[in-house]
């Protein structure tokens, strides 16, 4: 999983030009030992928001899809390959509130076994227990 975390970094970065300020290995992929579904998950911290038709199309020929403003200043993509989610990229602000919170979390589920292993059965039940999939 690492070195294909390293491959999509890489393809993304492209994408953002002089505005990309970091990118971030986030979401279950990012924390060795927790129970999760073959989908990597990239938090990509900007300057700004600028030329976004540009920076779309460049993310459509990587094979994302632009998903709807999560909130101000936090935009989404998403890929799929043959009908299944492969990819997802958050794009926030350099200051925005989402990106302490999406690497705090991670940091804490790779940092503590304790509550790595709640949220790993949490999250098992959940599934476990969804018919109808997300609303």
């Amino acid at each position: 999983m690492a070195c294909s975390v390293f491959i999509e970094k890489e393809r993304v970065a492209k994408s953002f030009g002089t505005e990309l300020g970091d990118i971030h290995h986030v979401g279950s992929t990012a924390v060795p030992g927790l129970a999760a579904k073959p989908e990597i998950d990239l938090l990509v911290e900007v300057s700004e928001h600028r030329n976004q038709a540009a920076r779309d199309a460049s993310m459509r020929a990587l094979g994302y899809v632009r998903g709807k403003d999560l909130s101000a200043g936090h935009h989404f993509y998403r890929r799929d390959v043959d009908g299944v989610r492969t990819h997802k990229v958050h794009v926030c602000v350099s200051d925005h509130w989402q990106i302490e919170r999406m690497l705090r979390f991670r940091d804490l589920l790779r940092d503590d076994p304790v509550v790595r292993q709640q949220y790993q059965d949490l999250k098992l039940e959940l599934e476990a227990n969804n018919r109808q999939g997300i609303g």
